[in-house]
């Protein structure tokens, strides 16, 4: 029985926790390990966390028999889009509809608030694109960011509209 709870600063060692246990594998095969680790202490050090909770960046989690197995974090762009900054579930509960039961909560939240659609990016290499695609998003265009360290993002933007 999934559960949703809103997270505070007092949840971001379940978040980090989480993340730890999803990012490398996710990201291994995409990612060399040193931009792994430079992106992990860079998004998901408490620093960060705590910063992008206090800049109105809103984190869930969500709970299986009371035992967290994901979370993901949201907020308000532009007026009436918002963007889905992270969702991660962990590699033992992905295809029991976790990230599905994830983005229609947010979805639930964000409609009221006058949301027109929700975008996301994602890894051009990551197997997630094609989950996000039949959850309703299509590409809105390919983007290169650079993150430092001589690293980038390549990702596809992504979006639902609501």
């Amino acid at each position: 029985m999934f559960e949703i709870r809103k997270a505070t600063s007092n949840e971001i060692p379940i978040i980090r926790e989480l993340t730890f246990k999803v990012w490398p594998q996710t990201y291994a095969s995409i990612l060399s390990k040193e931009q792994i680790d430079y992106m992990l202490e860079m998004m998901y050090s408490e620093s960060s966390l705590q910063k992008q909770m206090s800049d109105g960046c809103r984190f869930i989690i969500v709970d299986d028999n009371k035992a967290p197995v994901g979370f993901a974090s949201y907020q308000e762009i532009e007026p009436s889009i918002f963007k889905l900054h992270k969702i991660y579930v962990l590699t033992s509960q992905q295809g029991k509809g976790t990230g599905r039961f994830l983005i229609d909560y947010i979805i639930s939240q964000i409609r009221p608030m006058g949301a027109t659609s929700l975008q996301l990016q994602v890894n051009r290499d990551n197997a997630a694109k094609s989950f996000y695609e039949k959850l309703g998003f299509v590409i809105l265009k390919e983007a290169d960011f650079d993150i430092g360290n001589g690293y980038f993002m390549r990702d596809y933007v992504m979006e639902k509209k609501l």
